[in-house]
């Protein structure tokens, strides 16, 4: 899968290229769908995903609250497959608030979402993805799978078979 991810990224380059725009300057979030907390906490409900926020609060701005506002909607859809796929209760403890590490596939751009920690959850992900070292985990779909512990740190590159 990180060969997948490897052509979109030359593909995308190219693109840019031809465009006549730099590879630097491309944005990368123009190619994926944002949405409101509003938005994204209707779809996870209905698909059956909680969440639970330390501040009981949802500012993005506030890193004891949960916020999902300028979630990819490949993340939300990710979720909902994560969930179907596995059976397990799913409990989101981590959205795109402040407060986690930078970079281009943060959970600030909307890439990433924190899951609680259940035996269900991590019999999954250890059984059906691929071990990459590090407590890292790859999905078939090239999504990354992080065992931080005390929960999992989940990188949605897409919706992984919406």
């Amino acid at each position: 899968m990180r060969l997948a991810r490897t052509l979109s990224v030359l593909a995308f380059a190219l693109f840019a290229v031809l465009a006549g725009t730099s590879v630097a300057s491309a944005d990368v979030s123009a190619q994926v769908t944002k949405l409101t907390h509003s938005d994204a906490a209707s779809r996870l409900t209905a698909a059956g995903i909680t969440w639970s926020s330390s501040g009981g609060c949802s500012n993005r701005n506030n890193s004891t609250c949960t916020s999902f506002d300028q979630v990819n909607l490949a993340s939300i859809q990710g979720a909902g497959v994560l969930k179907r796929a596995s059976g397990c209760a799913l409990v989101i403890t981590g959205g795109t608030e402040t407060g986690h590490a930078s970079g281009t596939y943060s959970h600030w751009n909307g890439y990433k979402l924190d899951f609680r920690m259940s035996t269900c959850l991590t019999n999954y992900i250890t059984g059906h993805f691929t071990s990459i070292g590090g407590g890292k985990w790859e999905a078939n779909s090239g999504n990354v799978y992080y065992n931080e512990s005390n929960h999992w740190d989940v990188t949605f590159y897409n919706c992984g078979g919406c």
